[in-house]
């Protein structure tokens, strides 16, 4: 189904018909233009590792073709996840002719933090999107505080590749290159607030700080970081940053600092694709020495690669060294989490090692995550 201006408007559930008036432990706010990565987006959120019930609400800015996000929460949405979209048959955002000066989704943040059926508000930007443990984390550090924010990995967004924590931008009030002039800062996408403590200043989402239309952030910032907060000190969202992005000085001499150049060198991205489709021919012909030194070469350029951490792990654990193996499958797993097939390997070989129980509890977290249980 297409929306269409003015006739399909408000709201519209996506997920089958369940209790709506009992409050939700936590609502998702994610606002969208209909980008290709919002699917990404909210199977992140469908796939969250949370027992709670979650309201996921889906603000749409101009509107697009839901066919793929409808097939999508059709066929995995879990039964404690409630998923609907919010169109008010117009945009609201001065960029698209509305009248909120944010260009980035005029109003859409403000109406539906008010609209949310629960304690806490999460937000999620449509590029971006979070590991399976986001919300579980953050619901425990919010306890006693007025908002909560985790951790970010930058991620490259042609390639998808985490390229390394974020150290320096989103980490909290009063550090990073925000400190001095902004007193910190927290992106959208980090962030945790209870809906009471932060009542009065939600329609600050639908302004802007600068010229061109963006800023509202630092505004919501600004009142956030003057309320009491709790940091996760988890990694547990994923920030894409377009290549023009990473050229910004502030990130350019940060990964300079790191030794991360192939974030600024795009020609070395080819090199390490068929650096990985090396090691993963050599892989199905079973040659885990050649694996081996195929991933720890893309490794050494990239260090947060996941792929080439679960090949390497695979070598390592062919080669008899399973407490590596098992050690750096498990590494892979806290960078990408998002396919059930490394889940399944990882508990396989804590089966041959003895580890079943263990393996036990990763065949349910499968079975909660990725079969809609």
């Amino acid at each position: 189904m297409t929306l269409a201006p003015a006739t399909d408007s408000c709201f519209r559930r996506l997920s089958p018909p369940r209790d709506a008036q009992t409050p939700y432990a936590v609502t998702v706010v994610l606002q969208t233009t209909g980008r290709p990565s919002l699917l990404r987006a909210v199977r992140s959120v469908l796939q969250q590792d949370l027992a709670e019930r979650v309201q996921l609400l889906i603000g749409v800015d101009t509107p697009f073709d839901t066919a793929e996000l409808e097939v999508l929460v059709t066929a995995r949405c879990p039964p404690r996840v409630d998923v609907s979209l919010f169109y008010p048959g117009y945009s609201t955002s001065r960029r698209h002719g509305g009248l909120s000066p944010n260009f980035y989704g005029g109003a859409l943040r403000t109406i539906l933090s008010y609209t949310a059926n629960s304690p806490y508000v999460a937000y999620l930007d449509d590029d971006d999107w979070w590991g399976a443990n986001h919300l579980a984390t953050l619901l425990q550090a919010v306890a006693g505080k007025a908002w909560a924010f985790s951790r970010r990995w930058l991620v490259d967004e042609e390639s998808g590749w985490p390229i390394c924590p974020d150290e320096w931008d989103s980490v909290g009030p009063g550090k990073g290159i925000n400190a001095e002039r902004f007193g910190g800062f927290v992106s959208p996408s980090n962030l945790l607030i209870s809906r009471e403590a932060f009542h009065l200043f939600f329609p600050l989402w639908s302004l802007a700080a600068f010229d061109d239309g963006s800023g509202e952030d630092r505004l919501v910032f600004n009142e956030l970081r003057q309320l009491p907060w709790a940091d996760s000190e988890t990694l547990s969202c994923f920030y894409s940053l377009r290549p023009a992005q990473q050229q910004d000085l502030h990130h350019r001499r940060e990964f300079e600092r790191r030794g991360l150049l192939w974030p600024l060198q795009r020609d070395l991205i080819g090199e390490m694709t068929a650096q990985e489709a090396t090691a993963r021919r050599a892989a199905a012909a079973g040659a885990w020495t050649e694996v081996r030194q195929q991933a720890q070469a893309l490794l050494a350029r990239a260090p947060h690669h996941a792929g080439a951490l679960e090949l390497l792990a695979e070598a390592e654990w062919q080669a008899g060294r399973r407490e590596e193996g098992i050690d750096l499958l498990c590494q892979s797993l806290a960078i990408d989490d998002r396919e059930p097939a490394p889940y399944l390997l990882l508990a396989e070989h804590l089966q041959a090692l003895g580890a079943t129980t263990e393996a036990a509890h990763i065949q349910d977290l499968v079975a909660r995550r990725f079969n809609g249980g």
